[in-house]
């Protein structure tokens, strides 16, 4: 039966689904879960102004949602929830009318969320940004073949930040920089092209508030990892209209061939624990939404939050609504919002049902066989920090996973760490040890040195020690183990020997990355040797400290040219972009049909020699399958304080050419004459020759 507001809303009991603010023909029809509530109150609101219009209870429920259809409602209309209940910790109810609730399923927030605490005690309405009624979203891209899809062999991820990406370039209109619009001007998406990259991998664009401690201190969490909502794009990167302008972004990369993957931080949200705050997820079903940690009985103790992401709270995705939540999300920013995929923060989290990990966990198994959701690329950080987290190659055949072995084993080989040769050579052929070949695909794990958390590329090669001071922690916080190195001074230094030994071993780093068999995941704005002075935890930096600076020195130039040179090179090599062998049944067919290892004299390595931790040089060999590729490549790694003669392998027809040399900070100074049978490999050096035919 419809009842009459003072403003002339008629309310009706509407419909339980969908979950959300959905517009009808007549009004809009509002749902929400909240199963232990007592009363939902839907709180109206100008949409200049922000000034209470009126207050709505919903009188319908229907299993554990409470709904209504409101008419007269349009789109623009602003509006938040209010829930009245029992506000008993103990119980794991916190229900509180004082507090404004942002829908769960919103849309569109209309600004950004800021702590303030004294907006906060009390009434929270002031502080709270308010949900907006939007239309219904048609997909950007309604044919598949309008998508990059870009297959899992040539992908070469970009991970970027959306606001530090374009903050500092000089050609981005000022009015756009740091936005989704200025992320996909035509300079930037110039630079992506020529670099050589596959895909941009942004940090979190979904709606964040930067943690109240670090906001009280003058500072904010620049990194966005720290959710109040799933499915809104976050305010502070748009101008004006944030669906229209993130979807403008998509559609633009995607006419550049380029694909748009997500960072997604589906294992905590804003809340905190038990001191947290009531924002939206808290007060509409608390006990449901996240895990608690058990008594000796076997009971939730709903005081103490489980903490597996180290942020106060985990999100329980083994809860049937909560599942449905996330899925929903991640369906609504592909079919909606055109993304191709995502990187799942501290994935762990996910394949817990609900304590313990297993990869055939109820939300890895619907993910896996969802119809929208199984085309897409599916990243993990496959770790998280609480018992049993650590789950490196333990997630399903369809996810590629975020691999910290390669990123440690590759900068300490680098560094001049003895005993790693063995481990370096097995991270650059796939990382069979942990992804088995026959089970999982030799693009399954994602190669990175550099990460937005940890040193940069040129911060690696600088600094021996962190320096984050500027976080107002003490420098306690970050990373201690950076297996990093200064060469001689820490930070800058005008001594040119040590700014050559510097430059050398970012190409050294940098090559490795791409020449390795797996995704390469290239921090941004390594490229353009970025630094952070030192800083190897800039979260809450959102300042130069961060931002890609776009004005190069020669130096910066001529690296700038090396990364172009090298991605080219892998991917105009259908074996170093995609290696299969013989004895690797995951595909029915190989394309290479030998590996062979060499010492520097010319013989094959030994167990013996794999084993010495102090021979840090070798020479691996690809004999390509003539049915599938005449490629035949050799790649020599001498991480050596000197130089060292290697013996190439003897050639039945044609010759060895240089493609690569690290030693030259310029193409174009690499030798063009024909290579000998025996060549001086420099000191601390990575070389590549292929066969040619004159």
């Amino acid at each position: 039966m419809a009842n009459s507001t003072q403003n002339d809303f008629s309310v009706t009991e509407g419909k339980c689904l969908p979950l959300g603010a959905t517009l009808t023909k007549a009004g809009c029809n509002f749902a929400v879960h909240s199963p232990n509530a007592q009363q939902v109150l839907l709180c109206l609101f100008k949409s200049d102004t922000e000034e209470p219009i009126e207050t709505i209870e919903l009188k319908a429920k229907t299993g554990e949602v409470w709904h209504g259809h409101i008419e007269g409602i349009s789109a623009g209309q602003l509006y938040g929830y209010r829930t009245q209940g029992e506000n008993k910790p103990c119980n794991g109810n916190l229900f509180h009318p004082e507090k404004l609730l942002i829908d769960p399923y919103a849309k569109q927030l209309n600004r950004a969320l800021h702590w303030n605490r004294k907006k906060y005690e009390g009434d929270s309405a002031l502080m709270m940004p308010k949900c907006v009624v939007v239309e219904d979203n048609n997909p950007p891209l309604t044919d598949d073949h309008k998508r990059p899809n870009t297959p899992l062999s040539e992908t070469i991820l970009y991970e970027a930040h959306v606001k530090g990406l374009t903050q500092l370039h000089p050609d981005v209109p000022k009015n756009i920089r740091g936005t989704y619009l200025g992320a996909c001007h035509p300079s930037i998406i110039q630079h992506l092209k020529d670099l050589g990259v596959s895909a941009v991998q942004f940090l979190p664009v979904m709606a964040f508030m930067p943690e109240p401690y670090i906001t009280e201190k003058g500072l904010t969490n620049y990194w966005g990892y720290n959710p109040i909502n799933y499915f809104c794009p976050e305010m502070r990167y748009a101008i004006d209209d944030p669906i229209t302008e993130f979807k403008t972004m998509v559609e633009k990369y995607h006419e550049a061939g380029l694909e748009v993957i997500l960072d997604v931080v589906f294992n905590h949200t804003a809340e905190g624990g038990q001191d947290g705050q009531i924002l939206s997820f808290k007060g509409f079903d608390n006990s449901g939404f996240y895990l608690f940690e058990k008594d000796q009985h076997g009971l939730r103790n709903f005081e103490k939050y489980v903490n597996n992401s180290g942020c106060g709270n985990s999100v329980n995705t083994a809860s049937p609504y909560v599942m449905k939540m996330v899925m929903d999300a991640l369906r609504y920013w592909v079919s909606f919002m055109g993304v191709d995929g995502f990187r799942f923060d501290l994935a762990a989290g996910l394949g817990r049902d609900p304590y313990e990990f297993s990869s055939s966990s109820g939300f890895l198994t619907t993910l896996r066989q969802d119809p929208i959701l199984s085309g897409v690329k599916l990243i993990a950080e496959p770790w998280d920090i609480g018992y049993g987290g650590y789950q490196l190659g333990q997630f399903p055949a369809n996810w590629q996973e975020v691999n910290d072995k390669y990123r440690d084993t590759v900068k300490g080989f680098w560094r001049g760490d003895v005993g790693l040769t063995g481990d370096f050579a097995t991270r650059l052929l796939g990382s069979r040890d942990i992804f088995p070949k026959g089970r999982r695909s030799i693009q399954s794990s994602v190669n990175n040195v550099t990460y937005h958390d940890g040193f940069t590329l040129h911060d690696l090669i600088c600094y021996s020690s962190r320096h984050n001071e500027a976080n107002l922690e003490d420098n306690r916080d970050g990373h201690g183990h950076n297996l990093s190195a200064n060469y001689g001074v820490e930070g800058p230094t005008k001594d040119e020997s040590i700014n050559i030994l510097r430059e050398k071993q970012k190409r050294n780093l940098f090559a490795s990355l791409i020449l390795s068999q797996g995704i390469p995941h290239i921090l941004g704005g390594d490229e353009l040797s970025r630094t952070q002075l030192g800083n190897n935890n800039a979260y809450c930096q959102d300042n130069e400290v961060n931002w890609s600076k776009w004005t190069l020195n020669e130096s910066q130039q001529d690296f700038l040219g090396f990364c172009k040179q090298v991605i080219a090179l892998r991917k105009n090599s259908i074996i170093l972009s995609d290696l299969s062998l013989k004895d690797d049944d995951y595909n029915l067919h190989h394309n290479v049909d030998e590996v062979n290892w060499y010492r520097p004299d010319g013989e094959s390595k030994l167990d013996s020699d794999w084993q010495d931790p102090h021979k840090q040089s070798f020479a691996v060999e690809l004999k390509g399958c003539p049915k599938h590729t005449d490629e035949h490549l050799l790649m020599i790694f001498n991480t050596y304080d000197h130089d060292v003669r290697f013996h190439l392998p003897q050639l039945q027809t044609g010759r060895w050419s240089l493609e690569l040399d690290t030693r030259y900070k310029k193409t174009s100074l690499q030798p063009k004459t024909e290579i000998a049978n025996v060549f001086l490999q420099a000191y601390r050096s990575v070389t590549v020759f292929k066969r040619t035919y004159d």
